[in-house]
């Protein structure tokens, strides 16, 4: 018996699987579909001699319930695209270097603005009809943008669980090795039973590093609030017609002399040099920085007591207009609070002392101007003598002063006791 393709009215030729199946039913007589049909091929004696009407009949109530019609696709409205956005795609196109998967999308979404039907855009390009409906709705979501570049996979599945990432954690926080006084990530990793590298991504996913500490320090001067206050009053909010000079000392500075010559940089080496030295003396540097203009008064002694203390004061005073007032900030040093410089305070009112609180030579503004002299020009140079040092240090100090940038002083003493508030609190707690 032959299946004819000509079964209805709008309903298309079934493929051969579904012939076959056909076939099957009326010749066993069995049918999967309720209704009148299965009721008919269910009953022998109503197939003889009416196979094609069951056949119909079958056609009939696949017609009704949607089944093997052909389908339309319901057509797709033009997708909106700006002129820059349009300028942009045909630039992607037309340009040599482009990959060839941004290309398609271009043409994706160039099509898509014209007007074309879905399925049939598809079909021109090559591509399966979800396809470009997936990119058609990246390019509303992120523009030009979302096309250049695929969005993030989620990746392989995590072998690691959540216990397990907090079992690490833990033991990281608050246990330690036996033979040892923080974590590797090898030990940790032999006593968790898991890799190293497992170990490493979750320590930065943490943002945990057991190999670092930091040193810090609390201040225990009683008057450290009044200090505190008034030295960072002087940084934010300077007094009218006066200078405000920050002023330290940097003592034992080296003349360091290397046993051989340094060996210069090369492309893949880094300077190298050894690391004994000969020591030919040592020098004081005395600097008072100019806190709203960067400006720096330098002496080098080779004492720092009071008497040479007193000579840099001398030099302050012939450097500084006798019309302004000066406001010293300095540091609890013995030699600052000699009974002779109390006498030459004395006798120059214009000056003015504000110390820092005890163990809190932080809050020294020329501090930072000592580190930029140490790291620039002291630490790595070669002096085979004081006054070679003596040379280097003013030679720095007058490039320094010919382009003067100050240091800006941006913590609040409300910020500042703020942090020193939830220091004591760890102390106190532990963590």
């Amino acid at each position: 018996m032959r299946i004819s393709p000509d079964v209805g009215p709008g309903v298309s030729s079934p493929a051969p699987r579904v012939q076959h199946r056909l076939h099957r039913i009326v010749r066993t007589g069995t049918c999967p579909w309720p209704g009148p049909v299965g009721d008919a091929v269910h009953r022998p004696s109503l197939l003889a001699g009416r196979e094609s009407s069951v056949l119909s009949q079958i056609y009939s109530y696949n017609t009704s319930c949607s089944c093997y019609r052909a389908v339309m696709w319901k057509p797709a409205r033009a997708l909106r695209v700006s002129p820059e956005d349009r300028e942009w795609l045909e630039a992607i196109i037309r340009g040599g270097k482009t990959p060839q998967r941004v290309v398609l999308r271009a043409r994706m979404v160039l099509g898509a603005a014209a007007g074309h039907a879905n399925h049939r855009l598809a079909k021109e390009l090559g591509i399966s009809r979800p396809t470009l409906l997936r990119w058609r709705q990246r390019y509303r979501d992120a523009g030009v943008a979302g096309l250049l570049k695929d969005a993030p996979r989620p990746g392989r599945r995590k072998r690691i669980g959540a216990t397990k990432v907090e079992a690490i954690v833990n033991a990281t926080l608050h246990t330690t090795p036996r033979d040892a006084t923080h974590w590797t990530v090898r030990t940790m990793a032999k006593a968790q039973r898991v890799s190293p590298a497992t170990v490493h991504r979750i320590w930065q996913a943490a943002t945990l590093q057991p190999h670092r500490t930091k040193t810090f320090k609390l201040s225990r001067d009683p008057h450290f609030v009044r200090k505190l206050r008034d030295v960072v009053g002087l940084y934010m909010n300077p007094p009218a017609k006066a200078l405000v000079l920050s002023v330290d000392e940097k003592s034992q500075i080296q003349a360091l002399d290397r046993t051989q010559p340094v060996l210069p940089l090369r492309p893949g080496l880094p300077a190298r040099q050894t690391h004994d030295y000969t020591r030919h003396g040592t020098t004081t540097l005395f600097a008072a920085l100019n806190v709203l203009e960067g400006h720096v008064i330098d002496a080098c002694h080779p004492r720092h007591t009071h008497a040479e203390f007193l000579a840099f004061l001398d030099k302050i005073n012939r450097e500084t207009p006798r019309s302004r007032d000066i406001h010293l900030i300095l540091d609890n040093y013995g030699t600052h609070t000699h009974a002779t410089v109390k006498a030459w305070m004395g006798a120059h009112p214009r000056f003015h002392f504000h110390f820092t609180p005890t163990g809190a030579s932080w809050l020294n503004l020329v501090e930072r101007f000592f580190a930029e002299i140490t790291r620039k020009r002291i630490r790595r140079g070669t002096f085979r003598s004081v006054p070679a040092l003596i040379a280097a240090i003013r030679a720095y100090v007058r490039d320094h002063n010919k382009h003067p940038r100050p240091f800006i002083w941006t913590a609040t003493a409300v910020a500042i006791l703020r942090k020193i508030k939830h220091c004591k609190q760890a102390l106190e707690t532990g963590h």
